[in-house]
């Protein structure tokens, strides 16, 4: 009678390579004079060994996707945020560009023309604040090419060199990244800076991302 012909019962049942070899092997070690126990504990560790690997790959797997939509969110709004910062130096030059004698002789409804463009202009900031967005405000700090730029020196012989003394544009930041840097002036010809010693990761702070 042919295996075709066979019912299930009387079939062979299919034996599975890697079983046989992995029933196979303790035998052949065992003949070879290798305690089979010492080659069950070896492939033991290994599986474990390679188990651990998984799980911390897909932990990394894990962290860098969700550093990855944490991203995502926060600087999804960059360039919206960056056009809304024109908006608001125009609403700033145009604030500046009214002498300081015609606002306090303004009458009611020129004041109050002034007083809610300045109210937008608080709000919009405030709104991009919300958002991640923050001010710079540099003057009389160290200059710091990674949120400055300088455009003029000032001599100035009482701060020391390379000190904003002038803020010409604002800068802002959106999360760790520069958003846009503040346009500046600096020092020239005053004390040289004390070298100080190397700031710790700790003491440094955030690291800045110019990619935004």
């Amino acid at each position: 009678m042919s295996d075709e012909n066979k019912t299930p019962e009387e079939q062979p049942a299919s034996v599975n390579p890697e079983t046989e070899a992995a029933a196979a092997q303790p035998e052949a070690a065992e003949e070879a004079g290798i305690d089979p126990i010492e080659v069950l504990q070896a492939e033991n560790a290994d599986l474990k060994d390679r188990a651990l690997r998984t799980m911390a790959e897909m932990e990394n797997l894990r962290r860098r996707t969700e550093k990855e939509i944490k991203d995502a969110r926060q600087y999804a709004v960059s360039g919206f945020a960056r056009d809304m910062l024109t908006v608001s130096d125009n609403l700033r030059r145009a604030m500046d560009a009214l002498p300081d004698e015609d606002r306090k002789n303004a009458d009611a409804g020129i004041a109050s023309l002034i007083e809610g463009v300045e109210m937008i202009e608080r709000d919009l900031l405030n709104q991009l604040e919300k958002n991640g967005v923050k001010k710079l405000n540099p003057e009389g700090q160290k200059f710091d090419p990674n949120f400055h730029q300088a455009m003029f020196e000032v001599p100035n012989t009482e701060v020391p060199n390379n000190t904003v003394v002038q803020v010409v544009q604002a800068g802002y930041v959106i999360g760790e990244r520069v958003l846009r840097p503040a346009m500046v002036g600096v020092s020239k010809g005053g004390p040289k800076e004390v070298a100080q010693p190397q700031a710790t990761a700790e003491g440094a702070g955030q690291t800045v991302d110019k990619s935004a």
